[in-house]
């Protein structure tokens, strides 16, 4: 033990710094792992805490990279040959700061856009986000340089920390899991609205994800569990739409197909008048 701390002492040669590199590498490696595995543990024991968890997310993605900064930093300072040479580098403050500007402003903007998302929590991991019609999924991962988001087609979206946190986002979970599902229907002009409305109303608490919304008020006056309104006459149907309230925002979609087949073949079972166009023929003489 005294003949290896003597050898890494003097470093003096290419075959001892080199070898004292591969050790501090390996040591922070396994620190890192070490720490990583703890985070790991007690994600696991916080599912039901998605504060929490994406707090705890967000410090295992910064482990690995800070505990890589404290390495390189340590081994430049304690070999000779690098601090000199670090030091010759870094001698002047405007060096530096504007190494630090142009080589790292888009880093450092990430990574403190990443910190006031985890610190501010406009959306965390789990949640179900809406940036456009084109980005929206499920919060998978926050970490230093940007957020992932799974879609529903299974695929990831990555987006800089900087740009998302500066973005409006619609979140469907942040607060209330529950969301009121508007569910259209046409029916033509000639329907038993009374009768459409009655089917609408029968198949949708059919559904494993329609909930009660209603107040105790609500049904001691006997007012309808799912709301079916008149929207519009038009010259060729009738808009109906249905307001049905749901307990899982992820499966709205499946939700509304179903309802809009269920409907749609109970419709044509009992003899609800469909919307047929119509079109004005015109004889020039």
């Amino acid at each position: 033990m005294q003949d290896i701390i003597q050898y890494f002492s003097k470093l003096d040669s290419p075959e001892s710094v080199l070898l004292y590199v591969l050790v501090i590498t390996f040591v922070a490696w396994v620190v890192s792992r070490v720490l990583r595995y703890i985070i790991v543990l007690i994600i696991k024991s916080r599912k039901s805490d998605r504060f929490g968890r994406t707090s705890i997310q967000f410090l295992r993605n910064s482990v690995k990279f800070f505990v890589g900064v404290f390495a390189v930093f340590y081994i430049i300072s304690t070999v000779p040959a690098f601090r000199s040479k670090a030091s010759f580098i870094f001698s002047g403050a405007g060096i530096l700061a504007a190494i630090i500007g142009f080589a790292a402003q888009a880093a450092l903007s990430n990574l403190i856009a990443g910190a006031f998302i985890v610190i501010f929590r406009p959306f965390r991991v789990g949640d179900y986000i809406k940036l456009d019609e084109e980005r929206i999924g499920i919060v998978q991962d926050i970490n230093l340089r940007h957020t992932v988001i799974n879609n529903f087609e299974n695929k990831r979206l990555i987006i800089p920390n900087s740009v998302i946190s500066t973005a409006s986002i619609l979140n469907h979970t942040i607060i209330d899991s529950h969301v009121l599902s508007f569910n259209n229907f046409k029916v033509g002009l000639k329907a038993d609205i009374d009768l459409a409305r009655k089917i609408i109303r029968e198949e949708a608490v059919k559904l494993p994800n329609v909930i009660d919304n209603r107040t105790p008020e609500d049904v001691l006056a006997t007012k309808d569990q799912i709301d079916v309104r008149v929207i519009d006459i038009h010259t060729s149907y009738i808009h109906l739409r249905a307001y049905v309230w749901i307990n899982e925002p992820f499966k709205e979609f499946k939700n509304k197909c179903a309802l809009k087949e269920a409907v749609h073949k109970r419709f044509v079972k009992e003899g609800v008048d469909l919307p047929i166009p119509i079109s004005k023929i015109i004889k020039i003489e």
